[in-house]
């Protein structure tokens, strides 16, 4: 159809005013725009079947919410108000992985607290006799892990549950193969730290809570499914590209499909993902943000249902982050906020309303079209009608 060049001109006002309208929206840091056909029970379907092709989760879940003065505290308590939930799967593991949120020393804010670990195994000491394992890939050696985080200390005031801590990519032998996609949505090979998958240990996560740079926000499913990825071992001058972290981060909608995947290949022993938000991080995270007092932890068997509970408490919209909608729509655990069961404090009275990152505009473009494809060469056109005249 013929357009004319009024009509041109005011579709470019009109869209201009919108889109003006949205940067000073985003600018100010408030909520980007949200596409009608996305919410937090029916994110992302664009079909009103989406129950009959999904494989949402139907069974019910609990998440234990804890307000308090002091860290240790709240993670135990945390864990305590959910002992029902975690003691039948804890009893069938020979011992337990705890994967902390970074080991860099320098890097307080944004890594798991001596404190947090204490809470953790203040809880297991008397219900859990196996050996605990914390582990996380990293770019230094165990013993100067232990040694530059104060980890020794942990140790031994707990020392009846024998615990140590393991680099898993000091050993990049040890792997088990994820296929994911690169950012030309080719297959590519990612290696995952095999110790992350032993079905023989119960996982706990023990996140921060944070935004991000990438996918909105991060909690329990992050820390584990960024932490398996092997890195070249410590000691070991690579480039970045080496690694095999560096294979999630390919593009908005890649990154957030390939985390859907290693959650869907690692969660068979998951057992226990933590969120410490006694101190959480707001705007440009997981690394260059700022402190937030939350004063809060929260626990849960379901990872996706204490990440879900998670958003609420930082007033993060449940249908931004991509990997965790995808994880709702795989059945992967409980994201329906009406069959989440939150224990302890209640929502309303610890939310607090998060900065998000600079970049949040681009992180949600996996919830449109992508614009950078060429035609669909397989879809049907409709029929051309053809000027005849010229076979009178």
């Amino acid at each position: 159809m013929p357009v004319s060049r009024r009509h041109f001109l005011d579709f470019l006002s009109g869209a201009g005013a919108v889109a003006a309208a949205q940067g000073l929206a985003l600018g100010a840091q408030q909520k980007p725009p949200v596409d009608p056909g996305a919410t937090p029970q029916d994110p992302r379907m664009g079909t009103k079947d989406a129950e009959k092709y999904f494989k949402y989760s139907n069974v019910p879940a609990k998440v234990s919410l804890v307000k308090g003065e002091n860290r240790r505290k709240n993670i135990f308590d945390a864990l305590v108000a959910i002992d029902d939930q975690i003691l039948p799967g804890l009893k069938t593991k020979k011992y337990v992985i705890i994967k902390p949120n970074g080991v860099d020393p320098s890097r307080s804010l944004i890594s798991t607290q001596l404190d947090t670990v204490h809470g953790i195994l203040d809880y297991l000491a008397p219900r859990f006799k196996g050996p605990v394992v914390m582990a996380e890939c990293s770019g230094v050696t165990a013993k100067q892990a232990v040694a530059d985080l104060g980890w020794g200390a942990v140790f031994a005031a707990h020392k009846p549950l024998n615990v140590t801590f393991e680099i898993p990519n000091e050993d990049p032998s040890r792997y088990e193969l994820l296929y994911g996609i690169d950012y030309d949505l080719h297959p590519v090979p990612i290696r995952l730290a095999a110790r992350m998958l032993d079905p023989d240990a119960f996982l706990i996560s023990s996140a921060v809570m944070k935004t991000h740079n990438m996918v909105v926000a991060t909690m329990t499913i992050k820390n584990v499914v960024l932490g398996a990825p092997l890195t070249p071992p410590p000691g070991e001058k690579r480039p970045w590209g080496e690694s095999d972290k560096r294979k999630f981060h390919v593009g908005i909608r890649q990154g957030n499909y390939n985390m859907y995947l290693a959650t869907r290949r690692m969660m068979g022993n998951w057992g226990l993902g933590i969120v410490d938000g006694f101190e959480g991080m707001e705007g440009n995270g997981p690394v260059s943000g700022t402190p937030v007092p939350h004063r809060i932890a929260l626990a849960s068997t379901d990872f996706l249902a204490v990440d879900r509970v998670g958003l609420e408490c930082m007033g993060i919209d449940a249908g931004w982050p991509g990997y965790l909608n995808y994880c709702y729509q795989g059945g992967l655990g409980q994201y329906n906020l009406s069959k989440i069961e939150v224990v302890g404090a209640k929502i309303a009275d610890v939310q607090r309303k998060y900065r998000l990152h600079a970049d949040v505009d681009r992180m949600l473009e996996w919830r449109g079209p992508m614009q950078d494809l060429p035609g669909n060469l397989g879809r049907r056109r409709p029929p051309v009608e053809e000027d005849l005249s010229q076979y009178a």
